[in-house]
């Protein structure tokens, strides 16, 4: 199937488009070739809009994001299928295993009414429903109307603060703060540091259909962004090995929708394996909280230090800001305002998809990928860096609509990718990077801790 082409009519000039200067901003902040982004610049405004309807700019973030990733791998931009890029950020609407759509959302996670207000809370792993219900004094079986009256009897904050101090996952949903978001956008969205006088790689990327083939990267983290991440590395042809503590257990739809490609393994941080996986490794991609990562020793700037040439991606919910604080996508959208504004009647909404999560995936692969090329002829140890909530002050920044035009869903058939995991049937949405194509995920924990 051809891209996608709406009527011009759909889109914004060039020199206008969000999305065209979201893709010249990072381009320019990873240090992309000046002439690569040329022609692409010039094709995103007759690519049509990306049917992801909201109030916020969720189509334009999503085109800038995977037009980065797409030109970082030396595909043509103009080759993008606006619906394929919707149901890619829509993964979990086409994710079905052996015929059935998982749970994607537990019970206990969503907006609930407090006394004075409204809150968000994640409840999708077992550790972080069990602390939501200790916070609340409920029993260890209390379902969703349980945790309804417990929250309606208690305000706002007091509400998070005891959710937070038992190991939940909750903030308050608030209302968007301009000055605030104005600040953070002053700040790059991708912050690359080159770090060091490493000799250049060995390993220099390569052209299309593979750029990455012979590149190892370590992939540390979980929830969609940083596993959006890694993915897209592994379709352009890197060796990634995911990497999982042994105390939690990943959601099994989780890894079969983000795992393509890789392999995984079950390791703990402190083992001697991993300084052996680190001491060959081009690229470690870390998306856990970065306090808890530094007392692993495994803080960006103490990784280029003991591994010269090492290439560094941080992916955090908060920013550097709000080192111990954990979160998604959904958590960040309740507070930075934009529940807010995609809500109706006083109670709020939410994105059509999750679009911070593999919004950050696709910029922090462009970065990666962009990086190796510079590692390749400049040498040095590279770090680069985005958060969730700074990519939620871009889409805060660009235009809205009042009225979003309701979309309908892709059509499924054209932008599935259908594999057999271990004996699993699994679909999954097809990737967006033009003339490219997933492997399967290995089942999750299957693989030993080496290269």
């Amino acid at each position: 199937m051809g891209p996608h082409r709406p009527s011009p009519r759909a889109a914004a000039p060039a020199r206008t488009r969000p999305s065209a200067a979201l893709l010249r901003r990072v381009w320019t902040e990873i240090g992309g070739e000046p002439a690569a982004v040329h022609d692409a610049l010039a094709d995103l405004p007759g690519l049509g809009d990306v049917p992801l309807p909201a109030r916020t700019a969720a189509g334009e973030l999503a085109l800038g994001s995977t037009a980065a990733a797409t030109l970082a791998a030396g595909r043509r931009v103009a080759d993008l299928d606006v619906a394929r890029v919707a149901a890619a950020y829509r993964s979990d609407r086409l994710l079905t295993v052996d015929g059935a759509p998982p749970p994607i959302w537990s019970p206990l996670s969503g907006f609930w009414a407090t006394a004075d207000g409204w809150i968000r809370t994640h409840g999708n792993y077992p550790h972080h429903a069990r602390g939501l219900r200790s916070a609340l004094g409920l029993a260890p079986d209390a379902d969703r109307p349980d945790v309804a009256a417990a929250l309606a009897a208690l305000p706002r904050d007091e509400a998070v603060q005891r959710i937070v101090h038992h190991g939940g996952l909750a903030v308050s949903v608030r209302a968007e703060q301009p000055e605030h978001d104005a600040r953070l956008r002053t700040m790059p969205l991708i912050e690359v540091a080159r770090v060091g006088d490493a000799a250049p790689s060995g390993r220099p990327t390569s052209g299309p259909p593979s750029p990455l083939t012979g590149i190892r990267v370590l992939d540390l983290t979980r929830v969609i962004a940083g596993p959006v991440c890694t993915r897209t590395l592994a379709l352009l042809g890197a060796d990634v090995l995911r990497i999982d503590p042994p105390a939690i257990a990943e959601l099994p739809w989780q890894h079969l929708d983000t795992g393509h490609g890789k392999r995984s393994t079950i390791l703990d941080a402190r083992d001697p394996a991993m300084s052996a996986l680190l001491a060959t490794a081009d690229v470690i991609v870390l998306g856990y909280r970065p306090a808890s990562l530094a007392r692993l020793g495994l803080s960006p700037d103490t990784l280029v230090e003991r591994y010269p040439g090492l290439v560094v991606a941080e992916l955090s919910a908060w920013g550097a800001d709000a080192p111990e604080r954990a979160g998604f996508d959904s958590l960040v959208q309740a507070e930075s305002g934009i529940a807010v504004i995609e809500g109706d009647d006083g109670v709020p909404g939410a994105l059509p998809a999750q679009a911070l999560d593999h919004s950050s995936g696709y910029l922090l692969a462009a970065a990666v990928t962009t990086l190796l090329g510079r590692r390749a002829r400049e040498g040095g140890s590279w770090i680069a860096r985005t958060s969730l909530r700074r990519v939620a002050a871009e889409i805060l920044g660009m235009p809205r609509r009042t009225d979003p035009v309701a979309a309908p869903d892709p059509d499924a058939a054209s932008h599935e990718a259908r594999f057999d995991v271990d004996g699993v049937s699994l679909v999954t949405a097809a990737p967006v990077i033009p003339g490219t194509a997933f492997t399967a995920p290995h089942p999750w924990g299957s693989d030993a801790p080496r290269w």
